[in-house]
């Protein structure tokens, strides 16, 4: 069961959501909208490489077909709730996709997420734009944490697979 937006302020007051910060003007009437943080990850084609790029307020042109790593501004979890991360409507309107294959937050992960970024076309993006939404979901049975490979990171990371590129 979907969580409401009055139901996710209430939750993130009595500490069992954490979405921080939470600005009053993020909760829709099933989600939050989450906000892009300023590293981004490139992934380099010919030198099948990642390289770091800091955003800053002039943003950053995506170029088409080319996969980015970024990350949430906020750090999201909870130890109550599972999460789902999606992009917004908008963004997709305007070509960019955002958490094509990984859009499941375990419950008991906190922090800023990494996001897989697409454009379809060259698109501008920004530090601290809303870059897409988050759920919360109510758990059917016992919580189990698991050993979440990526939940101790809280910047775009890459993967972790054996076999993926560096």
């Amino acid at each position: 069961m979907i969580l409401t937006g009055p139901a996710i302020r209430q939750e993130v007051a009595a500490g069992r959501i954490t979405f921080a910060p939470l600005a009053d003007h993020a909760v829709n009437p099933n989600s939050c909208n989450y906000h892009l943080g300023t590293e981004l990850r490139v992934y380099n084609e010919r030198t099948k490489r990642w390289s770091a790029v800091e955003m800053t307020s002039d943003g950053y042109l995506l170029r088409p077909r080319r996969m980015y790593l970024g990350h949430t501004a906020e750090v999201i979890g909870s130890r109550e709730f599972a999460m789902r991360l999606i992009g917004c409507s908008s963004n997709g309107r305007r070509g960019l996709f955002l958490q094509l294959s990984a859009d499941l937050g375990h419950t008991t992960s906190q922090h800023r997420w990494t996001l897989e970024i697409v454009a379809a076309k060259p698109t501008w993006i920004f530090p601290g734009m809303v870059a897409g939404q988050v759920s919360f979901w109510h758990n059917a049975g016992p919580v189990q944490p698991t050993p979440a490979l990526y939940a101790g990171f809280s910047h775009p990371c890459e993967s972790q697979m054996i076999g993926a590129p560096a």
